[in-house]
């Protein structure tokens, strides 16, 4: 994999769970969208407060993040862990350069607070081995992949 010389843009997403479904929520408030799994009527695809034009960075940061976040419920559930309320995943994907190529790089972070960072390390890792996402890009684009417990 080449590294990223020159970053030039970036699309963030914050992405939490609620009675209502998933949240996704891109930087500036550009993108909020409630999401459904599979299979599941409700909660419908809601689209809100969406600029004309969101990056394919933010969309694809979205969708990743959507995925993510249902790895780690799987993952806690499998464990028995009970996630915290404001269990939340951030993640933010760059387009870069290196000469003349253009590549991507991504940052994950899953931010549960009050669980034990050994905890939260095994979810985190755990979550990507079996993220649909995180398998497509795992070798074609670095990616790292941070815990915040605080």
């Amino acid at each position: 994999m080449s590294k990223i010389e020159k970053v030039l843009a970036t699309g963030k997403t914050h992405t939490t769970v609620s009675a209502a479904g998933k949240t996704s929520r891109g930087h500036s408030g550009s993108l909020d969208i409630v999401l459904s799994s599979p299979g599941s009527a409700t909660p419908a695809h809601v689209f809100s407060n969406t600029q004309p034009h969101p990056t394919a960075e933010q969309l694809f940061a979205g969708a990743w993040s959507a995925c993510y976040t249902a790895a780690v419920g799987l993952v806690a559930n499998d464990l028995n862990v009970t996630l915290p309320a404001d269990t939340a995943v951030e993640i933010e994907v760059d387009l870069g350069q290196t000469g003349q190529a253009y590549f991507l790089q991504a940052r994950l972070t899953l931010r549960v607070p009050g669980l034990s960072n050994e905890i939260a390390t095994k979810l985190a890792h755990t979550a990507d081995q079996i993220c649909p996402y995180s398998k497509a890009t795992r070798g074609n684009i670095d990616v790292a992949l941070n815990v915040i417990t605080e």
